[in-house]
């Protein structure tokens, strides 16, 4: 029973955060824009093998509302003999060596910087951006937070994959940003469309070498340990390539799979720091962080389900059934929170195929840093910018 607890109460987290949410936060229409001073910003956009896509990332950030920021390139083992910016706010870095590793790239940026930039964002070479999304995130700073986390939307939805992929996108934004920020907790880190101050994200590479996959996992929980409260605004919004082939599924997924395995512990830490310090936000997220991913719980469910009914334990097969739909409901809450396109909402039915390329993943997942460094991208820009 302590296991299918284990287990279940994942299935009622996010309806539950729901409720809260509706009980406890106060709703109000948002308040007029109010002009504050521009922050220095440094845009850091990686780039790994592949620079197809920077024209376009380039050029949806210099198409930005706004007049104090640096864009800083890195191209790592990449060739760009063929790039060619002309434009003063772009620098190009080509390190000397071969990185593989966003932190890295990260911080040959920061020790490449022409000023001294007061906020850093990250963005990925197959990025675009709204064009105020260097004045929402300066909004959101101007508030005293020392970390924010924008909306990544779905930039194609030309396969069932991707519209599946952007689902799941959807439902994490939802409760893990915009839910758990507005409880009093923070929002989780999404690997780009997020910003720091320049002196957090440098005090983070000062204190940890993380390799391959998931920095953003291990700078979320070392920002929340310190009982800093990561902010989520849906208004800064990032266009993401989603996922669109099944090998490029299962590389990506089996990356991020390896990542939760080796960093879910994390939670704890921070769980009990929130015991300690009677700390809200430390507490939820630390919860959150210990939670697996999507088809994992729901397998294990469905498994639990299964062997309830099998050895005649009606009463919690039940119990796991309402505890299944009741997920469901929670993920069509999210869905309808946000503005979903039909495609993705027709997609829904290829689920178990979803879950079944992921299960593959999770095979692979313990040799995944050999397998890949980073998603390769197929997505052709039928035009360039945003």
């Amino acid at each position: 029973m302590c296991i299918q607890f284990l287990i279940g109460y994942n299935l009622l987290l996010p309806i539950c955060l729901y409720l809260f949410w509706i009980i406890f936060t106060r709703k109000h229409t948002p308040s007029a824009n109010i002009a504050t001073a521009e922050a220095d910003f440094a845009v850091i956009v990686t780039a790994y093998q592949q620079t197809t896509l920077l024209p376009a990332v380039v050029k949806s950030l210099l198409n930005m509302d706004y007049s104090n920021y640096l864009i800083y390139i890195v191209a790592d083992n990449c060739d760009i003999s063929e790039l060619n910016f002309g434009d003063p706010r772009v620098v190009l870095l080509k390190p000397e060596t071969i990185l593989a590793s966003n932190t890295r790239s990260h911080q040959y940026a920061l020790n490449h910087f022409q000023r001294s930039h007061e906020i850093v964002t990250i963005i990925d070479s197959d990025n675009l951006v709204e064009r105020n999304y260097l004045l929402e995130l300066n909004r959101v700073f101007s508030k005293g937070f020392k970390a924010v986390q924008g909306l990544r939307a779905a930039k194609n939805l030309d396969s069932t994959i991707s519209c599946l992929d952007a689902a799941r996108d959807i439902y994490y934004h939802f409760y893990d940003g915009q839910l758990l920020f507005e409880l009093g907790s923070s929002a989780t880190l999404a690997g780009s469309g997020m910003a720091f101050t320049h002196q957090l994200y440098q005090d983070f590479l000062n204190t940890h070498n993380v390799n391959g996959a998931g920095f953003d996992k291990v700078l979320q929980s070392w920002i929340v340990s310190q009982n800093l409260q990561i902010a989520f605004t849906h208004d800064a919004i990032v266009y993401d390539e989603k996922t669109s082939q099944t090998e490029q599924l299962v590389h990506q997924r089996s990356r991020w799979i390896n990542t939760w395995f080796k960093y879910f512990k994390l939670g704890f830490s921070v769980v009990f720091s929130g015991i300690k310090n009677f700390s809200r936000n430390q507490v939820i997220f630390g919860f959150v962080l210990l939670r697996p991913p999507l088809f994992i719980f729901l397998l294990l469910s469905l498994i639990c389900f299964g062997v309830n009914v099998i050895i005649g334990h009606w009463f919690v097969a039940v119990v796991w059934m309402l505890s299944l739909m009741t997920f469901i409901l929670s993920f069509y809450v999210s869905l309808r929170y946000s503005p979903t396109d039909k495609r993705i909402y027709k997609s829904l039915i290829n689920i178990p195929q979803f879950i079944f390329y992921q299960l593959i993943s999770l095979i692979k997942s313990r040799q995944a840093n050999k397998i890949s460094v980073s998603t390769t991208h197929y997505y052709k820009e039928e035009k360039e910018g945003n």
